[in-house]
């Protein structure tokens, strides 16, 4: 394993009986990368993630974990070591109190009292918590509740962190916050693995790759996914009124235009080759407003996870 890369994977396949949730899959991910693993429900991101994090025994392929090869009970115990895993489910106990979350974890992972006291002193300091420890963790806001989740995850003090959705159902201004621990963490040199549904936390990603049906179909950095989907700059229509159904039916069929995808109370257009905005705005009612605008990555998320169902 190359000394740079916190993990590997070649060849990646498990099974459920049948049904292969993850398909022949290769990757490697960087140390100090925050990566970014998107795709839709079911495209097989947190079955991977399990995988890496020694929680299940791949069907097929070679995985290294911070310099860990899979293969025996005793290398799955050595990775968990070296991993934190928030998954999507909030990984802390509701009925018990921070302080008892904290403890029960330590015990787990046989910590020494002395070395759990400081790191969750370490990690207090580093989610900013100011809350009573002994605050129940369902007396705690949701934003809160995912940071103390993060410093759970982070107890042991693991190479590499493994979020699986974790700023799902929170508000926007707890998740804003969450990332800026996410960008924290990576900058002190540990690996940030992550999934998320929200495409304005993936752009922060490193690199992002794309899952599809157990498969990874891109990977690349956001900037180059956006160029890889989108060669042509999008064209965006607004209008105070609705656009009428037969003006979008013609749009869809025109054959100077690729795609029309609604973006929000806009419309995205893609058209097949630059320079038709002007002709276009001669064709359109006088209320429809146009604007050249930059692909985003729900633009490259729809035409390539999505738009190929």
């Amino acid at each position: 394993m190359s000394a740079d890369k916190a993990v590997e994977v070649k060849g990646l396949t498990v099974r459920f009986g049948d049904f292969i949730a993850v398909d022949d899959i290769g990757f490697e991910v960087s140390k100090g990368e925050i990566f970014g693993f998107l795709g839709a429900n079911g495209a097989g991101k947190t079955t991977t993630i399990r995988v890496l994090c020694g929680l299940i025994t791949p069907s097929a392929g070679a995985v290294r974990v911070a310099g860990l090869d899979f293969g025996s009970d005793a290398a799955a115990v050595a990775i968990k070591s070296k991993v934190g895993y928030m998954s999507q489910k909030l990984t802390i106990y509701q009925d018990m109190s921070v302080e008892e979350n904290l403890e029960f974890c330590a015990n787990l992972r046989k910590m020494e009292p002395a070395r759990m006291k400081a790191r969750v002193k370490e990690l207090f300091d580093f989610i900013q918590f100011d809350t009573d420890p002994k605050t129940m963790v369902k007396d705690l806001p949701g934003g809160l509740k995912q940071e103390v989740s993060l410093a759970v995850s982070m107890l042991h003090d693991p190479e590499i962190v493994f979020l699986d959705e974790p700023t799902s159902g929170v508000a926007p201004a707890a998740r804003q916050r969450f990332w800026q621990l996410i960008r924290r963490v990576a900058d002190s040199g540990k690996t940030v693995f992550v999934t998320t549904h929200y495409m304005t936390e993936a752009e922060q990603c490193g690199r992002i790759a794309l899952m599809r049906d157990g498969k990874i179909i891109a990977l690349d950095t956001p900037a180059g996914l956006k160029r890889t989907a989108f060669p042509v700059s999008l064209i965006e229509l607004s209008s105070d009124k609705p656009l009428s159904k037969e003006l979008l039916a013609q749009l869809k069929n025109d054959p100077a235009m690729r795609s029309l995808v609604p973006y929000g109370m806009r419309w995205h257009l893609e058209p097949a080759q630059p320079g038709s905005m002007e002709s276009l705005r001669h064709r359109l009612p006088a209320e429809v407003e146009l604007a050249e605008v930059a692909p985003s990555l729900e633009d490259v998320f729809i035409r390539m996870v999505e738009g190929k169902r």
